[in-house]
């Protein structure tokens, strides 16, 4: 008989609410961070609106030998799923009802029960942090299939700006995606499939990008000099660029000595009007 231990995988903890589970997600995330070596499943059941749903991940946490940690502000489903939970055996964590009802005893009056409220009330927020995850995952020519999902698309050649500025619209709340132009390189055709109101060139003078280039290589302690910082390969690159915007009828706009402040102001101010004036355009749909 061997001594070896065989580990067993931990049970799943199941987090449920009413509204997304966002809150009791990350709260078991947390804990879960101080037990690094054990990978405990975490399954999120959102939306519990019906009792039927209870009774469903109650029977799951029974099948599975799990837990359930719940941020459930609907009084009776709340009280439903506490009991199912005692009467099956299932260790069931309860992360509102205390606090609810403290708060309602101190205030003097009942809870509204409403799931999902405080997402609403806080729209702009997550709106902001989702574009934000947008343009993190669009960033550099990524996931193009989400492409058509981008409220702005930043094209231009290395080194013109594309993802400061798409990380500075996204703060705003912009979904922002960037391509990069490679020298020798077609653009995907998905490029000129989107909506052209919707994408902008971005171009430089190219003495500037040629000290950026520059600035650069010397960052990276690169060997040169190459075609990269070559001026005259500069010039071509530029105007090639500026071909492509020309041919797919996208929005040109010229970063040349402008705060990233300035390039974004205009960079909206462009989409936004075409969207206004323009029919659309290309196979994209307007998110």
């Amino acid at each position: 008989m061997s001594d070896i231990a065989v580990e067993t995988a931990p049970p799943p903890i199941y987090v449920v609410s009413g509204g997304a589970g966002a809150s009791g997600e990350q709260l078991v995330h947390t804990v879960l961070a101080q037990f690094p070596q054990r990978q405990v499943p975490v399954i999120t059941v959102g939306h519990v609106r019906r009792m039927e749903q209870v009774e469903q991940v109650v029977a799951q946490a029974v099948s599975s030998g799990g837990i359930i940690v719940h941020t459930m502000v609907e009084a009776d489903l709340r009280a439903a799923l506490t009991r199912q939970a005692e009467e099956r055996g299932v260790v069931s964590i309860d992360l509102m009802g205390g606090l609810l009802a403290r708060l309602s005893q101190v205030l003097g009056e009942e809870p509204l029960g409403h799931p999902g409220l405080y997402h609403k009330l806080h729209r702009a927020y997550f709106e902001r942090v989702a574009a934000i995850e947008f343009a993190m995952a669009h960033d550099d020519g990524k996931n193009p299939e989400g492409w058509p999902q981008a409220e702005i698309m930043l094209v231009g050649v290395s080194r013109v700006g594309k993802t400061p500025l798409s990380m500075y619209l996204s703060v705003l709340g912009w979904r922002v995606a960037n391509l990069p132009l490679v020298v020798g390189v077609p653009p995907p055709a998905g490029l000129f499939e989107l909506d052209c109101r919707r994408v902008v060139g971005l171009t430089i003078e190219p003495g500037q990008l040629t000290i950026h280039r520059q600035q650069r290589q010397r960052r990276l302690g690169a060997p040169g000099p190459t075609a990269y910082t070559d001026p005259a390969s500069i010039y071509e690159e530029v105007e090639a660029a500026r071909r492509l915007f020309r041919q797919g009828g996208f929005t040109v706009l010229d970063v040349t000595d402008k705060p990233i402040e300035t390039s974004a102001d205009e960079i909206i101010e462009r989409v936004t009007h075409r969207l206004e004036a323009e029919a659309p355009s290309g196979r994209g749909a307007s998110p």
